[in-house]
């Protein structure tokens, strides 16, 4: 089976090319490795693929990694409605796992025009190619900022979603209903995953656990937003790729008892911790002790994050198994070295 997955050099979707390539598929990455944040930590995770930065630097070049025989990389853009096409006709994809979006809620704030082309412009592209191409089972992110301000918890996948705080979470609930339409007008099987909090080692330098590292280790005070009041559903990231191994291996499964090609999972934890918990945790496994300085709300942030998964352990048995406090000290682990 050859996958494609974009957003390659990026945190999920580099570990999610290393697992489907111990699983013996066969991998090509795309990456258009903008400057969202350091360039040199996306080069140094396609140096672990075996591309290193000559090779992944030019732009819609195929390189062959010199560690993977069956992983290739592409530098290339999902706006590009004139290569992309291109790239799906020569290489004849049976799955494609898109993993990549401009991310960040507080970035689509000053930026929107990122996620129009990226998020919104870039997956019509990506749906388009599946339709034309005929790609087996398209999967793609979502993520758990959709639910807004929702109240009940945990998060159901059944809960409305039309209230979005964020162009972020807009863009993504726009995905979700792009991808149903498509699955409903062409028959595409289409899988769309909501995810939790994801970290863990080569994490992205914007999340709020790898700035509170840093701040930590520099000594400098940690802004915790809400006076602290906020809890997420940490999620380490060998759990979410081992989820999404295990949906590329089954294949397409409905995720609600309707007769449609489109699903809807949520992939978490399903075990919120109160933020200070978390930093708490950080600091114990660096031997410091966080300073804090407590804040009030900012815009476009939620209360808490908790996912109810019941639907994706039922149907592909996926069941989290990294608690937090091993979770942290491997972050830790990884941070300390690789700075």
């Amino acid at each position: 089976m050859k996958i494609l997955v974009t957003g390659a050099s990026g945190f999920i979707g580099f570990h999610l090319v290393k697992s489907l390539l111990d699983s013996g598929y066969i991998v090509v990455g795309l990456d258009n490795i903008n400057d969202y944040y350091d360039v040199h930590l996306k080069y140094a995770r396609m140096a672990e693929l075996g591309v290193d930065q000559s090779k992944a630097e030019p732009w819609g070049v195929i390189s062959q990694s010199s560690t993977f025989s069956n992983f290739s990389f592409i530098r290339m853009s999902l706006e590009n409605r004139i290569e992309l096409p291109k790239l799906f006709k020569k290489e004849k994809f049976d799955v494609v796992c898109n993993l990549a979006a401009q991310a960040g809620v507080r970035y689509s704030l000053e930026n929107p025009e990122a996620y129009m082309d990226s998020n919104m412009v870039g997956f019509l592209n990506i749906l388009e190619c599946c339709r034309h191409y005929a790609i087996k089972h398209l999967i793609y992110a979502s993520s758990s900022s959709v639910y807004g301000l929702n109240k009940k918890v945990p998060f159901e996948t059944d809960d409305r979603v039309d209230y979005p705080i964020s162009l972020y979470a807009a863009t993504k609930k726009s995905n979700e209903l792009f991808a149903y339409t498509y699955s409903h007008l062409f028959a595409i099987p289409t899988t769309g995953l909501r995810f939790f909090t994801v970290y863990g080692p080569w994490g992205r330098p914007d999340m709020a656990y790898y700035t509170f590292t840093k701040s930590i280790l520099e000594g400098r005070p940690i802004p915790i937003f809400n006076n602290g009041d906020l809890s997420r559903d940490f999620t380490y990231i060998d759990d979410i790729v081992r989820g999404l191994n295990l949906i590329v291996q089954e294949g397409f499964k409905p995720s609600k008892e309707l007769k449609t090609n489109a699903a809807i999972y949520n992939i978490g934890r399903g075990k919120p911790v109160n933020l200070m918990d978390f930093v708490n945790t950080i600091g114990q496994h660096l031997n410091k002790k966080a300073r804090i300085n407590m804040l009030p709300m900012q815009d476009g942030d939620v209360y808490t994050t908790w996912a109810n998964t019941e639907a994706l352990q039922k149907n592909y048995g996926y069941t989290p198994k990294i608690d937090l406090n091993i979770g942290v000290k491997k972050f830790i682990d990884w941070y300390t070295a690789y700075h």
